[in-house]
């Protein structure tokens, strides 16, 4: 993903159910073995998920595993265990079809001292870890109650001219205790330089307990307001044509030039710019300039202002966002998932919303 702050003047490069287009009915299943590059010999106990999803199983006493519900479109599957480097390949399912795939799983290579507790850390370090928290998390809401529970396996770089780097020597596992679940973030590459925040990674979701029926309500109703606004919200609209029903207004622009004037936008309905893709599950986005998304369901709140440094104005009775195509046209699969990780550019509340308000692309407010 990729996120622009409209602040900074330079270049984030995401109740009614959704009828999608051409959305298969039925679920498909993965089947296969996962065993040791080298040897050869099963791995027992390896974890295999699909990437942004709460979908995920382990491997038997022979290293094979059986992976049922999987909804048809496009995945990336992974392969995961302690002591191996991750694999993954990349899938394009279909309803009522089951897949045969094999995993060789390389030994890693840990490089001595790579790791080291926090306590250890310096005092640059932590300032560096706050930072990251704040970039990657984001800061609405819902970031104050999420927790990175491994700090220790990230290390940051920054450079002179402002450009800042995190790396990660293995997943993080995050509580997010807003939503309720646990997050493993497989960290590809994180970066921010100016007003531009550019990071890649699969999460996987898990569910988290809820200690009362009020909390599990609290739960709900969170993930509620997360999903209604979000981009994933918007994407889905947009591919089944029904901005306008979900309470968006869409219009076009040349540019992100003189944003805040309406002289300089023209309505634009989704068949504008979402056309045929190269499946029957996908589509491809394809636009010039900027679409502007206006969301009238929910208002923005002062931590958003703050973000964006407009510490002098009112909220809006309504949310806005802007998507840019970062390198032209790229396709989106009927989960209203960006194939391509930088395929878009995010402003406004689209950039706003992070990981602490990410949901599992399965979930759909009941």
């Amino acid at each position: 993903m990729m996120i622009r702050s409209l602040s900074s003047g330079t270049l984030f490069s995401l109740a009614l159910p959704l009828l999608l287009m051409a959305q298969p009915q039925g679920t498909a299943q993965l089947t296969g073995r996962i065993i040791d590059a080298e040897t050869g010999e099963p791995l027992t106990g390896t974890h295999l998920f699909i990437a942004n999803s709460m979908i995920g199983t382990a491997t038997d006493a022979d290293g094979r595993f059986r992976l049922r519900n999987v909804p048809p479109g496009a995945h990336q599957v992974y392969a995961s265990m302690i002591g191996y480097e991750l694999a993954s390949q990349n899938l394009l399912t279909h309803a009522d079809t089951t897949y045969h795939l094999t995993f060789a799983l390389k030994t890693a290579v840990v490089e001595a001292g790579a790791i080291t507790v926090v306590a250890e850390k310096d005092r640059r370090w932590k300032k560096r870890l706050r930072k990251f928290e704040r970039l990657f998390l984001g800061e609405s809401e819902n970031a104050a109650e999420v927790t990175i529970l491994n700090p220790e396996v990230l290390d940051f770089e920054a450079k002179w001219w402002g450009k800042f780097v995190a790396r990660a020597s293995a997943p993080l596992e995050i509580e997010n205790r807003a939503l309720g679940y646990h997050v493993t973030y497989y960290l590809k590459e994180f970066s921010a330089a100016g007003g531009t925040i550019k990071y890649d990674g699969e999460p996987v979701f898990r569910e988290l307990t809820p200690n009362s029926p009020m909390q599990a309500a609290r739960w709900q109703a969170n993930r509620h307001r997360a999903y209604y606004g979000s981009f994933r919200h918007f994407m889905l609209t947009a591919l089944a044509n029904r901005a306008e029903a979900e309470a968006f207004d869409l219009y076009r622009r040349p540019s992100m030039e003189r944003m805040q004037h309406e002289n300089y936008r023209f309505p634009v309905e989704p068949n504008g710019f979402v056309e045929p893709g190269p499946t029957p599950t996908a589509r491809t986005l394809a636009f010039n300039g900027v679409i502007e998304v206006l969301y009238h369901e929910e208002s923005e709140d002062e931590a958003f202002l703050r973000w964006q440094g407009w510490t002098t104005s009112r909220p809006h009775r309504y949310q806005r966002s802007w998507i840019e195509l970062t390198n032209g046209p790229t396709v989106v699969d009927h989960t209203g998932t960006v194939l391509d990780p930088y395929g878009v550019t995010v402003y406004g509340y689209f950039a706003y919303e992070r990981i602490a308000d990410d949901l599992p692309k399965e979930y759909r407010p009941e």
